[in-house]
């Protein structure tokens, strides 16, 4: 096995160690006071016991956000997710971003490229609302659900010009989850990232395809973070 295969399970093993050496400081920390301290008694106890449960939940939790755990699409299809989605709910980033009228089309080249453009309603220069239209190019890479967006044009205004572009889940038909993280935290969450939940239809989700996307929005540690994306015409 080659070293740069082992990279990614090192640096994994190394962020859950200090997780895991920091919860053991606090426990060190707290038993001292409880032995040392001037009160003794149930509330220092309790709050050991508590203290524990806190560390193994978030073991757990920072196990399942690792961004290069979260899965993605199996086997998507370009050819198939190409067409026009609307977005119907967005977890936004930090910093400037696309406020609602949100309508992305995606198209696959000649050269089995695909590129995006997106149109959605912004206010820029503190109170200027007008309508920005993005353009982008989408990497490949060896995950067919994984993608670089590459921003073009005043679209890299708008945006941080390279940003992972990745397919969580999509029936092509009705729904899709992306998502994308722009800033990977030490302990290998994330730090700074966003989220489209799109639809084939203008008017939302399907009731059946809610249940799904709900599920989805957990997997992405994502689940309470979205709001509502209205569309109201504006950008027609």
């Amino acid at each position: 096995m080659s070293i740069e295969i082992l990279k990614p399970y090192a640096a994994y093993t190394f962020q859950m160690f200090l997780l895991t050496l920091k919860c053991f400081r606090n426990l060190v920390m707290q038993q001292h006071v409880e032995e040392h301290g001037p009160k003794k008694g149930t509330v220092d106890s309790n709050m050991l016991r508590f203290f524990v449960v806190f560390c193994v939940l978030a073991t757990g939790w920072a196990q399942e956000c690792m961004v290069d755990q979260i899965p993605v699409k199996e086997d998507f299809d370009k050819y198939r997710f190409q067409g026009t989605w609307y977005a119907v709910a967005k977890k936004d980033p930090v910093g400037l971003f696309l406020l609602d009228n949100v309508v992305t089309n995606y198209n696959v080249e000649e050269d089995g490229k695909m590129t995006a453009t997106a149109v959605g309603r912004v206010i820029i220069l503190n109170n200027w609302e007008t309508c920005a239209n993005m353009f982008g190019s989408l990497e490949d890479s060896p995950h067919p659900g994984k993608f670089k967006l590459k921003y073009w044009g005043a679209a890299a205004y708008l945006q941080t010009g390279y940003d992972d572009h990745w397919i969580i889940d999509t029936d092509y038909d009705n729904y899709a989850i992306h998502y994308s993280c722009r800033e990977v935290d030490t302990d290998g969450t994330c730090l700074d990232g966003y989220s489209f939940i799109f639809s084939r239809h203008p008017t939302g989700l399907r009731p059946e395809d809610q249940k799904i996307v709900t599920q989805k929005k957990q997997e992405i540690c994502f689940l309470g973070k979205y709001r509502r994306v209205a569309h109201n015409d504006f950008c027609v």
